[in-house]
């Protein structure tokens, strides 16, 4: 009986869940999205790679996240004036339909060489010591991560757009984490071991 109320209780809890997000959950057209992505290309690139290492890679991230930081960005739960006063005039069809065509697009991940072997422990392991868990627990192996939970894609992401990302969360310049749970981790993260991730994140594939 315990069993069953423990399924039961985690299967709302995913009903709940996908509730709570399901407006981001809306089909997107990308051939309407590559149009509107225009004005996007001078950050991130026609084709959502971007063309500066401070602005993330947009191509082959989960729909739903993607909609989910556009959202944030107008509505200013995710507080970057820039992006900000570029949301604000969206209409849901749009970020829709943006969401969709950066989605569909396929990340470019540079090929370099390097000792990566901290910042994969750190990714595949995390630091039992300090409380710091797996990386990969939540956004995968290969950094792929799960677009019904919410995790977003991280492989071949930009070291140095991650590494501004794990020190806003750790500042807490940056609260639009669900349940706080990147700031609770970064807050651990010392300024080594958010640059030893970064740069293995960079090349994950």
């Amino acid at each position: 009986m315990k069993k069953i109320t423990i399924k039961a209780l985690a299967f709302g809890i995913g009903l709940a869940a996908l509730g709570a997000n399901s407006w981001v959950l809306a089909e997107g057209n990308p051939a309407a999205g590559k149009k509107k992505a225009e004005t996007c290309s001078g950050c991130h690139g026609e084709d959502g790679n971007s063309n500066a290492p401070i602005f993330p890679k947009l191509a082959g991230q989960h729909v739903a996240y993607l909609a989910k930081q556009l959202q944030e960005f107008k509505s200013q739960s995710r507080g970057e004036s820039t992006m900000a006063a570029i949301a604000e005039p969206l209409s849901d069809e749009d970020i829709a339909d943006l969401s969709a065509w950066f989605a569909k697009g396929s990340v470019h991940i540079e090929e370099e060489e390097g000792d990566y072997a901290v910042g994969e422990r750190l990714y595949r392991v995390g630091n039992l010591q300090k409380g710091i868990p797996a990386c990969a627990s939540c956004h995968g192996p290969h950094g792929e991560g799960n677009g019904e939970a919410g995790f977003p894609a991280v492989r071949g992401q930009y070291s140095a757009y991650v590494s501004k990302a794990l020190r806003e969360f750790k500042a807490g310049e940056r609260r639009n984490d669900r349940n706080q749970m990147m700031r609770d981790i970064a807050a651990k993260l010392g300024e080594e071991e958010i640059g030893a991730v970064s740069d293995f994140v960079s090349v994950l594939k």
